[in-house]
């Protein structure tokens, strides 16, 4: 088998992944329907944001938490009970706006139900896979997560728009794109049931220590690497992905398009989003240095986005700021999974996701207020570049306390070679006494 794909060998893997290609076709049709939603509603890109950052905020607030409940319990069993919460959030709010009650606070109250689940199970999720393919496969089975992750973002904005469009293009319309998430969730949730439980290598299960939060920061504060993949994390996430808002501003506001063509806009950066999770699947060890060099270059990218001067260039410069992002998103991802101790490695999922999402609370609605106070554009110039800053700041302290590390490690040597050499140059004077008293 290719390498690229060497971890559909391993069969729980596959039916696990097919289940997840289902339900993330459903959640980017649902993240285009609710968008939608919220712009037929109040036409406010502050809306828009405050949306996002709602859905967003349990990321921030529960994530610690769901790291701790992640190391503790059976992941398998979690993610049963999170499918079940995230679908019936999205079931209620596609029948309120199928029937016509919907109100702007149904989605803000719904989106921060639908968040809760998304932050219990994202850390269960990610620390999964390795128990379904091991550490050998990986770092390929996170590029191939990656990869359907953007497949079913190819597909289901576009979907999402078509339905939207042929649908009236009104409130209901995004009701029952709404609603075709909500059913989604039943293909995962057939896909745990079908995986050979024999096959699994469950990480070993931590107890209740009281202290299993600070335990984790603690961790990871020790750490250079993973704090500088974190940070890196948080920029781009609260800064720079803010790809629901830009789009939807970008195509209505600033080109005067319609759904279709918003829909097709996420498709279309899709398909860079997958030739960086194929390519990073490819990768057998990924390297801190991806992370860095990956992030800025998409920060670079970003800016030159919001200078597009028409909808076409616009979207030809989408599939390399997707590639440049989830070759960033990936590489770091696998890196903190292949790096953390198994006993830490859901807390340390937990802290990655709560820095990647927990950010987008409060960018989203500054980003959202910038694009409608100056102009869609800023959102895209303004977040890489603030990004861009970050990064480099972020890189700046890791070589600056590497160095640092790197002295303090030179002076120990030095200080050890001293203490040896003293304690030879001792043991030779106390050997020649000894040779002297037999002599006499």
């Amino acid at each position: 088998m290719s390498p690229t794909f060497r971890a559909l060998a391993v069969r729980n893997y596959r039916i696990y992944i097919l289940g997840a290609i289902v339900s993330n076709t459903g959640t980017w049709m649902q993240r285009i329907g609710q968008d939608w939603l919220v712009l037929q509603l109040t036409n406010s890109g502050t809306a828009l944001g405050i949306t996002t950052g709602l859905q967003l905020l349990p990321a921030l607030l529960f994530s610690p938490i769901a790291g701790v409940v992640a190391d503790r319990l059976p992941k398998r069993t979690i993610l049963r009970f999170t499918q079940v919460a995230m679908a019936v959030p999205a079931a209620l709010l596609g029948i309120l706006a199928v029937t016509g009650v919907v109100q702007t606070w149904h989605v803000y109250a719904l989106a921060f139900l639908f968040g809760i689940g998304t932050a219990f199970d994202a850390p269960a999720r990610q620390s999964f896979v390795v128990e379904i393919v091991g550490r050998d496969d990986l770092a390929n089975a996170v590029g191939l997560n990656s990869a359907t992750f953007n497949l079913a973002r190819m597909i289901g904005p576009a979907l999402a728009g078509v339905l939207i469009a042929a649908l009236g293009s009104g409130v209901s319309a995004a009701g029952w794109v709404i609603l075709a998430n909500a059913f989604s969730y039943l293909a995962v949730l057939a896909s745990l049931q079908l995986l050979d439980g024999s096959r699994l290598r469950p990480s070993e299960v931590t107890g209740t220590r009281k202290r299993a939060v600070r335990d984790g920061v603690a961790y990871v504060r020790s750490r250079p690497d993973l704090v500088l993949i974190l940070t890196c994390v948080f920029f781009v996430g609260t800064f720079g992905m803010n790809f629901q808002m830009t789009s939807a501003l970008m195509a209505t506001d600033v080109f005067g398009k319609g759904a279709g063509e918003y829909g097709l806009l996420a498709s279309i950066m899709a398909i860079g989003s997958l030739a960086g999770a194929l390519l990073a699947a490819r990768r057998a060890n990924p390297r801190l240095r991806s992370v860095v060099i990956a992030g800025a270059a998409f920060s670079v990218v970003e800016i030159i986005a919001g200078l597009m001067p028409t909808y076409e260039t616009f979207a030809a410069i989408l599939p390399v700021l997707g590639l440049c992002a989830l070759t960033m998103m990936t590489s770091a991802n696998a890196t903190v999974q292949l790096t953390s101790s198994p006993m830490m490695r859901g807390r340390v999922a937990a802290l990655y996701l709560m820095v990647f999402m927990g950010g987008t609370p409060f960018g989203a609605p500054l980003v959202g207020w910038v694009g409608e106070t100056f102009g869609a554009r800023w959102m895209l110039t303004g977040g890489g570049g603030l990004t861009l800053v970050g990064i480099a700041l972020a890189t700046a302290w890791y070589l600056k306390n590497q160095d640092e590390q790197l002295e303090d490690l030179r002076v120990a040597i030095r200080d050890l070679r001293w203490r040896n050499a003293r304690r030879t140059l001792v043991h030779g004077v106390e050997t020649d006494r000894g040779r002297v008293r037999v002599l006499e």
